[in-house]
Formats: C-alpha cells, sequence, structure tokens
C-alpha cells in the first residue's frame, strides 16, 4: 500500500484552541499593538533617541518569531484540514493580524526615512544591531519609497477589504468554477477546475486537448470578471508605485527578490542567446510524444512509459534515503531527523489541500512538509524538493530572526538542489531500470521547458500588461492578444499552429496575488541557480558543499548576486553561469534522446 506518514505539531502548541494556544495569541496581539503604538510615538531617529530605537527593533525580531510561530500553525492545521470551518476562520484572522504587524514595519520605515546619514551610521554601530547592517539599510532604502505615514497605514487598512479583496475574489471564483469534461469515449462529466491542470497532464493527447477546450470554455464564461480582478490589481499596484515614488514597475520586484536589474537582464540574456538549445528540449519532448510541434497542453505531458511501478511510502523514503546519503550524508542524517521527529505530513486523505509546502517556525526553528503522497515518481521527487527547502532553514538555525528571511529569488536553491541529487541518485543506480530512468529524464526536459520557455512566457506578458496599463485599462481581447505574442514568441516555430492558450492570464493564479508583484522569473532564477550549483558539485566534488553551505547560511543576509560571489566566485551578473547552467541540461537530453528509443521504441 501507498499510505504515508502525518506529522507531529505538539511542539508548537498541545491543541488548537488549548489555553496555551490562546494565551500566546493574546500576548501576541498586545504586544503587536503596544510595537505599533510606540514606533508610531518615536518620531524620527536622532541621536537623542538611538538606544529607545534599538530596542524597538529588537523587540520588532521577538514578535516576528511570535508571528511565524502562530502563522505557520494555522497554515499547517487548514492545509491538512481544509473543510474544517475553525480553522478557516483562524487562518482568515491572520490576514488582520498580519496587515496590524505590517503597520509596525511602516513606522519603522518611518522613523528611518529623515533621519541623517550620521545619526543612521551611528545606530548601525550598535553592539546588538551592527550583524544586521545590511538589512538596516535596506530597510531605509526601501522608506524613501513610501509615502507618509498616514497613508501607509490607509493603504495597509485598504488591502484587507480593497486590494487583496480581488486576491480573494478571483480564488473564490475559480475555486467555484468547473468545465463539461468531454471524455474520448463520449462521456460528459462536470468537472471543477481544479482538477483541469491534471488532466492536461495526462498521457492522452485527447484527454488532454478536451481539457484545454472545454477548461477555456469556462474560462471564457467569467472572463470580464478576471480582467477586472486584474485590472485593479496591476491599477492599484501601478498607482502606489508612482505615490511611492518607483520609477518602474519593476522595481518593486526586483527589490523584493534582492537582485539587480544588471542580474535579471543578464538571466534573461542568456535564455535568449540559448535558444537553439532550449528548442532542442521542446523538439524532443515533441519527437518522444510522436508530435511534430508542441501545443500548450503537451508541455507537462508524461510519456506512456511501460513498467513504472508505483512506490510504497517506504520504498519512497528508502529512495531518498539513498541517494541523499551516497552524494550528501549531512542532507542524509538530516532527513532522518525530520522523519523521526515527524516533520512530514504525507498521508493522503479526504479534506487536505492539493500541492505542497515547506513551513517553518522561527520560535522553535524547526520546519514542517505537507504534501500528499500517492506512489508516483513524481511525488518522491516532491519530497525530496521540500526536504531541501528544510534543509535550508536548518542551516539558519541560531541566527537571528532577520538573517533567516531570504529572497525567493534564493527560496528555491536547496528544493531544487535535492530534487536534482535524488534524480542523480536513480540515473546512477544499478538497480534503476530504463523506465525509472527515462522518468527522470522525462522530468528533466519538461523542467527545462517550464522554466525555460513557460517562466519567460508569463514575465513577457505581464511587463507587457503593465507596460499598456500605465495608460488605461486593458480589454479582454487584448489580454488574449497579449498572452498569444508571448507564446509565440518564446516557442516560435516549436508552437503547433492555434497551439497557444490565449486564456492563461486568466487560468493562472500567479497574476492574481497582491501580496508579491511578478511571481515568475524568480522561479527561474532559482532552478538555473540550482543547476549551476550542481554543475560546480560536479566539478568540485565534496569540497564544494561547505562553500554551498555558507551560500545557504548567508541567503538572507545580502543580495542575491553578492550571496554567490561571497560564498560561492559566481558572477550573477554577466551571462556565462547562466548559461552553464542552461546547457547543463545537455547531457540529460542526450539520455534522453537515446532512451526514448530504447524504452518507446
Amino acid at each position: 500500500m501507498v499510505k504515508g506518514i502525518v506529522w507531529d505539531l505538539t511542539t508548537y502548541f498541545n491543541a488548537f484552541n488549548s489555553p496555551e494556544m490562546k494565551s500566546f495569541k493574546a500576548e501576541m496581539n498586545a504586544q503587536i499593538s503596544k510595537l505599533q503604538a510606540e514606533t508610531a510615538a518615536m518620531g524620527t531617529l536622532d541621536a537623542t533617541n538611538l538606544e529607545k530605537w534599538e530596542n524597538l527593533f529588537l523587540e520588532y525580531e521577538q514578535l516576528t518569531k511570535m508571528l511565524s510561530h502562530y502563522s505557520s500553525y494555522v497554515g499547517c492545521l487548514h492545509s491538512a484540514d481544509a473543510n474544517n470551518e475553525e480553522f478557516g476562520r483562524e487562518s482568515a484572522e491572520l490576514d488582520s493580524i498580519g496587515a496590524e504587524f505590517s503597520k509596525i514595519d511602516i513606522n519603522l520605515k518611518m522613523g528611518l526615512k529623515k533621519a541623517s546619514d550620521q545619526d543612521f551610521a551611528a545606530f548601525c554601530k550598535s553592539e546588538k544591531l551592527v550583524d544586521i547592517t545590511f538589512h538596516l539599510t535596506e530597510l531605509r532604502t526601501d522608506a524613501q519609497k513610501t509615502m507618509s505615514s498616514e497613508l501607509e497605514n490607509l493603504a495597509a487598512d485598504l488591502s484587507v477589504d480593497g486590494f487583496s479583496s480581488w486576491d480573494r475574489l478571483y480564488n473564490t471564483l475559480a475555486g467555484k468554477l468547473s468545465f463539461d469534461m468531454h471524455w474520448p469515449d463520449g462521456r460528459i462529466e462536470k468537472t471543477p477546475m481544479a482538477q483541469c491542470r491534471s488532466l492536461m497532464q495526462d498521457s492522452d493527447r485527447k484527454v488532454r486537448q478536451a481539457a484545454f477546450t472545454h477548461g477555456n470554455l469556462a474560462w471564457e464564461k467569467v472572463e470580464d470578471i478576471c480582467a477586472s480582478a486584474l485590472n485593479a490589481i496591476s491599477g492599484t499596484r501601478l498607482l502606489l508605485n508612482r505615490r511611492r515614488g518607483f520609477e518602474h514597475f519593476l522595481d518593486v520586484s526586483l527589490l523584493q527578490s534582492r537582485i539587480s536589474r544588471k542580474t535579471l537582464d543578464a538571466m534573461f540574456q542568456a535564455i535568449a542567446e540559448c535558444r537553439p538549445f532550449i528548442q532542442k528540449l521542446g523538439k524532443a519532448k515533441a519527437k518522444a510524444l510522436r508530435q511534430e510541434k508542441l501545443a500548450w497542453y503537451d508541455c507537462e505531458a508524461p510519456l506512456a512509459i511501460p513498467s513504472l511501478n508505483r512506490y510504497t511510502w517506504e520504498e519512497c523514503v528508502t529512495m531518498v534515503d539513498k541517494a541523499f546519503g551516497r552524494a550528501y550524508p549531512d542532507l542524509c542524517a538530516f532527513f532522518k531527523e525530520a522523519l523521526a521527529k515527524k516533520w512530514v505530513e504525507s498521508e493522503p486523505r479526504e479534506g487536505k489541500r492539493p500541492g505542497a509546502f515547506c513551513t517553518g517556525s522561527l520560535l522553535t526553528e524547526e520546519s514542517r512538509v505537507f504534501m500528499s503522497y500517492a506512489g508516483s515518481l513524481n511525488d518522491i521527487s516532491t519530497l525530496a524538493h521540500e526536504i531541501g527547502h528544510a534543509f535550508h532553514s536548518g542551516q539558519l538555525r541560531g541566527l537571528r530572526p532577520t538573517k533567516q528571511g531570504y529572497p525567493m529569488t534564493l527560496a528555491e536553491s536547496a528544493s531544487t538542489f535535492a530534487e536534482i541529487l535524488l534524480a542523480e541518485g536513480i540515473m546512477t543506480d544499478p538497480d534503476s531500470s530504463d523506465a525509472q530512468k527515462l522518468s527522470v529524464l522525462t522530468g528533466s526536459i519538461n523542467h527545462g521547458i517550464a522554466f525555460l520557455i513557460d517562466i519567460p512566457i508569463r514575465f513577457n506578458f505581464e511587463k507587457a500588461f503593465h507596460e499598456e496599463r500605465m495608460n488605461g485599462e486593458v480589454s479582454v481581447s487584448r489580454f488574449k492578444a497579449l498572452m498569444t505574442e508571448a507564446m509565440q514568441d518564446q516557442f516560435g516555430e516549436l508552437l503547433e499552429e492555434n497551439g497557444a492558450n490565449p486564456f492563461f492570464w486568466a487560468s493562472k493564479m500567479h497574476f492574481y496575488l497582491t501580496g508579491v508583484t511578478f511571481y515568475n522569473y524568480p522561479y527561474t532564477f532559482g532552478y538555473l541557480l540550482s543547476r549551476g550549483l550542481f554543475e560546480m558539485f560536479q566539478r568540485e566534488g565534496t569540497a564544494f558543499l561547505p562553500k554551498y553551505e555558507e551560500f545557504l547560511c548567508l541567503s538572507g543576509s545580502d543580495m542575491a548576486q553578492n550571496v554567490a560571489q561571497k560564498a560561492l566566485g559566481a558572477d550573477l551578473e554577466g551571462t556565462e553561469f547562466w548559461k552553464r547552467a542552461i546547457m547543463s541540461h545537455a547531457s540529460d537530453l542526450a539520455q534522453f534522446e537515446e532512451l526514448v528509443k530504447k524504452v518507446l521504441g
């Protein structure tokens, strides 16, 4: 049997709504109110209040620990039992708590905004703050891009029932949307939209095509609502950007991602220069599917690989343990610790949310991994991926909270690195069958298509949309045209006639997130960075691992390109690193083409 295991959350609280939990929540909310009032009353940082401001920052760090602890706990509960109304209410209340907490951040920025260079330098030299000079400088830089405290607090209040409500509206709409699935045997079945992507990953192209066609018919019925939501989100964001003094809409994303524009441009330039090779990945996938070209719904399609087994949970654990143990013993030891301490929730059962994630508490410095194990190689890879996230957090243990917050551009480094280690372990294991190896290589080719074709499509669409939105609302027909153009540009001759997805702007939830902008390119950044890390590991062997761990340890303490330079000697502002990472797919491509002939004929 497949099965799985259930996590233990008692190191957070003994039970939901226990006296311990209620007391913690009350104390946390009281501390938020107290610190909110104190930071608002302090005024600008100067020579007369340096010590008081220092104490406020230290209190802020401790409060960050509390909020991360509580948020992680509630998130775990609600994900594992999405139908529990109490968990749902508590999760919704966290949005309001988060809005109140964000006002403290606003007040801290206001205190630094007009501080003199001399007073700020003296503040950073404090014994208790000197090691977070980068973070304080970053906060001060961010402060220059703020409105008045009154307007920032108003924006935070309006976000709950205004800006963020568009995000919630979209999630409600998408969650209730269904479509008529036309099966190849003639059946027509009312199907939740949440299953559409899964059906577009079916090995039968007729199933994929039907899900794509009829799923889009359902999105067409709500296209005006989606367009209104996307226009409102972007319009609000652009207005706030102007009022805060940002010159370009990408500047906010670059700050959130902690990368320079030069780094972003270098990555996309490398992708553009390697386009002929990237096209080969797509052509190899099309050929393996017995097609000349690809439609959008073919990108994630699996191959019909014979003799591909399902694996029990015990077999899954053994495969991960074996791969980690052979390549990276410290990661293997951490994996064993996570299992022994019941940090993993993998049992498939009704009521669990789909997907997988890793969360954790800054208070206990423990992680939790969430997934639903169904027995596929992809599920085994998901476990390795999420354990990689947890290992990253483990490398940050003991650091102050401020230094544990790394940007999304570095968030996928350890997770994808662990995933690659698992794939390499399967490929080099003499007991692995050709079918298993082909499945692993198919995953690599699919990743190449996803991160080097799909994600650039999203980025280019969102960039073009924001440019047009600056001049007014964008129509539904224009949304569809912008998306189709982005797909045709990136796929080129690889795209089948009428194979683009003009409704991807409506069906992709990431475009509707209000908490972060341009939630796309950091995925490609993290993926290629991990490929680059593994390429260095292959060249340097175990001597690379101490550098890798230093890289993870520094990930929350500087700009991404500076972290890579300091720990690895890698230049992310040039194209060479990114090109090597892209071309590291070459060996996978060669093996893929060879095994396709051998296994599929």
